[in-house]
């Protein structure tokens, strides 16, 4: 097999992964941010074991150390939006609120990351609105307190994104990551016991719940980002976000296939997923001029979401 079409596909792969974690995430009983620290925790505990990491903890400056942390608040804040959205809602309505990050990044990143704003990607954001209120015409009035959760989290994905692209060449991606979800590890454990809750701040979950962020944490993270960094050697940065941006589609058809969630949905919401993803994929199109990428954003941070810009 070519080197190409292995790559195509190991991105495929990777994708559909990160489209299983809103099926676990609702799967998994935890409250969202117990089911965060315990994610982070993993990840942070597993990246601590490679000695490359270390020798980039080690060679990068005390400054830049603290900005990643800094931005390592917002990434635990994103997953925790994230997985609020799931339990308010459910699994195809969060990964639906994710597939604005696109949009809103088109915004925030020529604040941050100083480029040139684009009036096209303006036009993209205007036309999401439509799709939005047919997705919110769409669902349950229950699940609605979900999707404004959604909303905030695919804010912050485009927030940290924004802040990745512009520190991305100042670290290697696993130290960087590792200083990232290491200090959302200690963010949450801090924010926990401030939070109304009913019960203590962390338990020790039981072997189903274990299993399942295992599985999140390695089988959706680690590995994705493992395949994603090899397979982004030999793809542009266009077919790469072609491809990740189905991310929301996977998700939506594992949420009807394992958890049958088309039940509780009707046509509006469907129709709305239809033209947010439309946008989201004229997105990479207006964008084709860019240049292939010679390294990954973190992929570990924010599932697909803005790996490649």
């Amino acid at each position: 097999m070519q080197p190409v079409s292995k790559a195509r596909l190991q991105i495929h792969f990777c994708v559909m992964l990160w489209g299983f974690t809103a099926i676990l995430g609702k799967l998994i009983s935890l409250p969202a941010l117990q089911l965060v620290w315990w994610r982070v925790l993993l990840v942070t505990s597993a990246l601590l074991l490679i000695p490359r990491v270390w020798r980039g903890l080690r060679a990068m400056p005390a400054h830049l150390r603290w900005a990643y942390a800094g931005i390592g608040v917002l990434v635990s804040l994103h997953w925790l939006t994230f997985y609020a959205a799931i339990k308010l809602a459910d699994a195809s309505v969060g990964a639906t609120c994710m597939a604005l990050g696109p949009v809103f990044l088109a915004f925030v990143e020529p604040l941050i990351a100083k480029r040139k704003f684009d009036p096209r990607e303006m036009l993209i954001g205007i036309a999401v609105v439509p799709g939005v209120a047919m997705v919110v015409g769409g669902v349950p009035a229950g699940m609605r307190a979900g999707i404004a959760v959604g909303v905030v989290c695919a804010l912050l994905a485009a927030l940290f994104s924004a802040f990745n692209k512009r520190m991305v060449e100042h670290g290697d991606p696993l130290t960087i990551t590792c200083i990232e979800l290491g200090a959302g590890t200690v963010f949450l454990g801090v924010l926990a016991p401030l939070l109304p809750h009913a019960g203590p701040a962390f338990v020790l979950p039981d072997m189903h719940d274990m299993l399942l962020l295992l599985a999140l944490a390695f089988g959706c993270t680690l590995l994705p980002f493992a395949l994603a960094l090899v397979a982004l050697r030999h793809l542009s940065a266009f077919g790469t976000q072609m491809v990740t941006n189905l991310e929301p589609v996977y998700a939506i058809v594992l949420a009807i296939v394992l958890l049958g969630e088309q039940r509780q949905l009707d046509g509006w919401f469907y129709a709305g997923v239809a033209v947010i993803l439309a946008a989201v994929f004229v997105h990479p199109l207006l964008s084709r001029k860019r240049q292939p990428v010679e390294q990954p954003e973190l992929l570990g941070l924010a599932e697909s979401h803005s790996i490649v810009e």
